[in-house]
């Protein structure tokens, strides 16, 4: 094999250091890459879906949409037969039911299906023959509806 030279590449070594001292230069290389950039990507940021140009600073956002777990409210229950509850744990589902009223002549109904149980307090001293308290996540309305009824009717649970 022949004998070369050593190769040796002009300006290599002092490259980096000329671009520091032309610092200028290259800032206003990189500017006008994003620029060109921007200018491709097109009119995405800041315009209107049809066609409209909103003034600089005004966002355009997406309404918030409420879901399901905004809606829900906690509901305190009182359940006829205390025993019942003890079989309840954090997290069951369960359907309320309003056992019949005698005087009116009412069947049972559901008033909630498959709400979910939060909370099962202790029962307090000598509050057994009154039933004992559930806390339930359930939605607004349905909310209402079962305090309402544990006001006035005897309330029964069912394990979903």
């Amino acid at each position: 094999m022949p004998a070369f030279g050593p190769v040796r590449v002009r300006g290599g070594r002092y490259r980096l250091q000329r671009l520091v001292r032309r610092r200028g230069w290259a800032v206003a290389a990189g500017l006008a890459v994003t620029a060109a950039a921007l200018v491709a990507a097109g009119p995405g940021i800041g315009a209107e879906p049809h066609g409209t140009v909103r003034p600089p600073g005004h966002r355009v956002t997406k309404p918030v949409r409420r879901t399901a777990a905004v809606d829900l409210v906690a509901a305190p229950v009182r359940i006829a037969d205390a025993a019942t509850t003890r079989l309840l744990r954090p997290g069951d589902r369960v359907d309320v039911i309003a056992a019949q009223d005698p005087s009116t002549g009412d069947g049972a109904r559901v008033l909630a299906r498959g709400v979910r149980v939060t909370e099962v307090p202790e029962p307090l001293d000598g509050a057994a023959g009154s039933g004992a308290l559930v806390v339930l996540s359930a939605p607004r309305a349905t909310a209402a509806r079962l305090v309402g009824a544990s006001a006035v009717a005897r309330l029964a649970v069912t394990l979903c």
